[in-house]
């Protein structure tokens, strides 16, 4: 896939004479793709409108041809609308359209194992990022680490006749795609019951997504795994929630503080913050419904900021957050090296007794995509310590960690530190105190950032001590959310 990519982003070059920006690029190559990868499947596309139609022609017939057949894709009824409504071509030399044509028959791409499209969207928008093109710092959520949280959760469709699956920030589709794979290596190839197989395909997947390009992805990958989603484009958080309800939510909500000026109107929130990954979490306890489980990524300063005791001491007194995964440092690695990071799980309905916390972090060298990458072998020690119940009820013991990576912390503890999970901390970081050892300058001042804002939310804490508001005695009795 590094090879394809490669030839990709040499091919953006050429195209920057034609007036073609890399965002530009990046999207004619996702409707191209999609029309290659449904040749290769057999998928069934509008006469005229399939892969041979462009392959064969040239010159302006190939660019009219093209226009064409975006047009008559976007007013198609049904996903295959949905997917290039709005769609329209950027080339103005056919020239340069056969050439991207042709670097795209060249490769079969459906027998590749990877997610060809997002690879390839992701892939050059890490070049793109790498050489400071603005609008490439958005990152998505690694694949192994994808998949693991998938096998913990085990979204089942074939659970009851109503159960639906949802990400409300699901960028190009991972969650849902990984969710799906699950499901069909759990059938050994997807085979079900005729009336479960017509419910997987057209009810069980959910998303939103608040950037276009995105959005098509996620309905292209699901499309082509012959699923169709129902992904909405929107603000998760700003938009007024429907009514519907899941009983899965998976998750990775964009990290950073753009666009989080003010707090949401929202009368489903109980906690008033402009903090956008803690406004998430109450997102996801309103759209789960009761009995729903969830799986958050969320960054380390939502585990200690301030508002954050208020959010997490109402999901502990609504919700059962039996789980916390500290991710790796350099997870994110190459979109955002310094981000530290976790994975929250809980189930809705169910009070907080306890919570157990994996600790993937301390004294584990970081992340780099060269080097030292992200593998499956991350998190199998946490799998097996997380057990097979997706509610995390399994039978749980620390011994089950070699390094003393497992452990446990009462509802009583949790409280006395404000419910601030981030200061749940017992192993020690050695390769701190070896000079040669130090991590790079970047991740240093991240942490300086974290220490910084943890000491700003701690001194705000004892501001309200000390006006006679103590924020985490005050009862914060949570809306109803249905």
């Amino acid at each position: 896939m590094t090879d394809v990519v490669q030839k990709l982003w040499g091919f953006c070059h050429t195209l920057r004479h034609d007036g073609i920006d890399y965002g530009d690029y990046i999207e004619q190559i996702t409707y191209l793709l999609f029309l290659k990868m449904a040749d290769e499947k057999k998928v069934s596309i509008p006469k005229g409108c399939e892969w041979k139609d462009l392959r064969d022609k040239t010159g302006t017939a190939l660019t009219d041809d093209y226009v064409d057949i975006l047009r008559k894709l976007g007013k198609t009824q049904g996903l295959l609308g949905d997917i290039y409504a709005g769609a329209q071509s950027r080339f103005n030399n056919p020239v340069n359209l056969k050439k991207l044509v042709n670097l795209i028959d060249e490769t079969e791409w459906t027998s590749l194992e990877v997610d060809v499209k997002a690879a390839a969207y992701e892939g050059l928008l890490e070049k793109a990022a790498s050489e400071g093109k603005k609008g490439a710092g958005q990152y998505f959520t690694p694949r192994v680490l994808i998949q693991s949280i998938v096998r913990c959760m085990k979204p089942d469709p074939r659970a009851h006749k109503d159960f639906t699956i949802s990400d409300p920030a699901c960028g190009t589709g991972g969650f849902l795609v990984a969710a799906y794979e699950w499901l069909v290596a759990q059938t050994k190839g997807g085979a079900l019951e005729r009336e479960s197989a017509k419910r997987v395909r057209k009810g069980s997947y959910f998303g939103q997504e608040l950037v276009d390009r995105p959005r098509r992805l996620t309905l292209m990958n699901l499309y082509l795994h012959g699923i169709e989603p129902e992904v909405v484009l929107g603000d998760s958080i700003a938009d007024p929630p429907s009514g519907q309800r899941f009983d899965v939510v998976l998750t990775n909500p964009p990290f950073g503080t753009k666009g989080a000026n003010q707090a949401p109107d929202r009368e489903d929130f109980t906690v008033s913050t402009s903090n956008k990954q803690l406004n998430f979490v109450q997102h996801v306890m309103t759209i789960l419904k009761r009995g729903g489980r969830a799986a958050i990524v969320l960054p380390d300063n939502c585990l200690f900021a301030d508002k954050a005791g208020e959010v997490l001491k109402i999901v502990t007194e609504d919700c059962n957050l039996h789980t916390i995964l500290r991710l790796p440092r350099g997870t994110f690695s190459p979109y955002s090296q310094g981000v530290k990071a976790n994975v929250v799980f809980f189930t809705k309905g169910q009070l907080t007794e306890e919570v157990w916390i994996y600790d993937a972090r301390t004294n584990v060298p970081g992340i780099t995509k060269k080097d030292r990458p992200l593998s499956a072998e991350h998190f199998a020690e946490f799998e097996k310590c997380f057990g097979d119940d997706p509610n995390g009820k399994a039978k749980r013991k620390a011994s089950a960690s070699k390094d003393d990576r497992w452990r446990s912390f009462s509802i009583a503890e949790v409280k006395e530190r404000g419910y601030k999970f981030d200061s749940l901390k017992w192993l020690k970081e050695e390769s701190i105190e070896d000079t040669d050892d130090l991590p790079e300058p970047e991740e240093l001042a991240a942490d300086a950032v974290v220490e910084l804002e943890s000491a700003a939310g701690e001194l705000s804490a004892v501001i309200s001590l000390l006006s006679g508001s103590t924020p985490f005695e005050k009862s914060h009795s949570a809306k109803e959310r249905k």
